[in-house]
Order: C-alpha cells, then sequence, then structure tokens
C-alpha cells in the first residue's frame, strides 16, 4: 500500500513539474517528421497481462516493424534527437503515465514484449509477480545497454546471450526484497547513474550484499570486465 501511494504521489508530482520540458521535448520529436511525438506498444504487466506503454519516440516511424527488438547505440533507427532522449531517460518519463494508471510501478523489472515473455524460463516467470518498473536493479546497472550491443551483427540474439539472464537474475533479486525501503534506495541510485554511471555502480555494491547476492551477481554488477567475459565465469 506504502509503495502504490509513493507511486501515485511521485507520478503525479513528477508529471505536473515535469509538464513544460517533456511539452517541449515532444514538440520538437513530432516537428523533426511531423507524426506523433509517442511509442505506444504492447508490454507484458503484473500476471503477463499485456498493457500498453507509452514512451517518448526516439526511433523513425514503424522502427519497431523491423523485426529487431533490441537496439543498439548505433542503430540506425535512432534520430538525431533520439540520442539526446535516450542518453538522459527522455523516453522513459512520458511511464510516469502508466505509473498513475496502475500499470507499472516507479520500481520494478522492466516490462518486455509479448515474444520476449514467450521465451522466459521457468524461473523468470516470477518476474510478472510484480508490477514492472520504470527502474529496478538491472536498470542502474544494464542502463548502457545499447553501448553494449553497439558492434552487434545481431542485437537481438547477443541481448538474449549476454544480457537478459543477468537482468532477470538481478530483477529476482528486487521481487524476493521488494520495500518501501528498496524502491527510495534505487531510484536515488537512478538519479545518480544519470550523472554518473560508476559512482552508481559502487554504492550498488554494498546495497547488493545486503539482499544477498552472489559472489557472481556482485561481480557481473561491477560492469570492470566484458560482458561476454562475465557470461563465462563460473
Amino acid at each position: 500500500m506504502a509503495r502504490r501511494l509513493l507511486d501515485i504521489v511521485a507520478a503525479l508530482g513528477g508529471l505536473l513539474v515535469l509538464a513544460l520540458p517533456l511539452g517541449i521535448i515532444l514538440f520538437l520529436v513530432w516537428r523533426q517528421d511531423g507524426h506523433s511525438p509517442f511509442y505506444i506498444a504492447d508490454r507484458a504487466g503484473r500476471g503477463g497481462k499485456p498493457f500498453r506503454m507509452v514512451k517518448v519516440r526516439s526511433m523513425v516511424m514503424n522502427a519497431d516493424k523491423s523485426g529487431v527488438e533490441s537496439t543498439s547505440a548505433s542503430d540506425s533507427r535512432i534520430t538525431p534527437l533520439g540520442h539526446f532522449i535516450r542518453r538522459w531517460k527522455v523516453d522513459e518519463l512520458s511511464q510516469l503515465w502508466n505509473v498513475l494508471k496502475g500499470d507499472m510501478s516507479l520500481v520494478g523489472p522492466r516490462p518486455n514484449t509479448m515474444n520476449e515473455v514467450a521465451l522466459y524460463a521457468d524461473w523468470e516467470r516470477e518476474l510478472l509477480s510484480v508490477r514492472p518498473g520504470i527502474t529496478d536493479i538491472s536498470s542502474i546497472i544494464f542502463s548502457d545497454e545499447g553501448e553494449i550491443l553497439k558492434d552487434s551483427a545481431d542485437p537481438n540474439a547477443d541481448y538474449t546471450r549476454l544480457i537478459r539472464p543477468w537482468k532477470g537474475r538481478l530483477g529476482m533479486l528486487y521481487v524476493r526484497n521488494a520495500s518501501l525501503w528498496l524502491n527510495l534506495r534505487l531510484i536515488w541510485l537512478t538519479v545518480v547513474a544519470i550523472a554518473g554511471k560508476e559512482r552508481a555502480l559502487a554504492k550498488m555494491q554494498p546495497l547488493l550484499a545486503q539482499l544477498g547476492a552472489s559472489a557472481e551477481e556482485q561481480r557481473v554488477a561491477r560492469r570492470q570486465v566484458p560482458l561476454a567475459e562475465m557470461a563465462n565465469i563460473a
């Protein structure tokens, strides 16, 4: 109940405070090609129920029809303004509307496409036991997901092989330890990560230890060696 109250108050307050700057960004997105500044897509919500997620559009129209669901930083579908939008996470701000509606929470496992959820292993389905969120542990650790996939010949395959297993395991840490206190900590670390990722990763380590993360998960969360090597750590 306390977490839902935080969601409502923060989402409403955020939408009011950000109305002017967000409105300017939306106008600029519309002005670049004359199309809707929003990207609205089906995502899997709590219990696997689909909902319509709202994002500020950072790519060309109909980019999702290419069949490529994972996006690298060098993806040609990203517009010039879209790089700015993605760098500063502006595309996530419109999801405050989904939080206000109750589709999402401020904190929770990031919502995946229905196709992605259909591929979940049995253990991953526990991620659907809570509302998906705008941010969580894995969102902070893998906030540079686009850079990880930048030179990939097959972003979808590399995301599934290198990133998704770790995001799932870190997401389970949140699901099993969810609390108002943890939500507040992760919201703060998200702000820190936008300003400086290395500082956020350093502050994440004692939190992961408190949550009972394995030594392997803590090594991954430091992001100090290439992710391809991390995947092979025993």
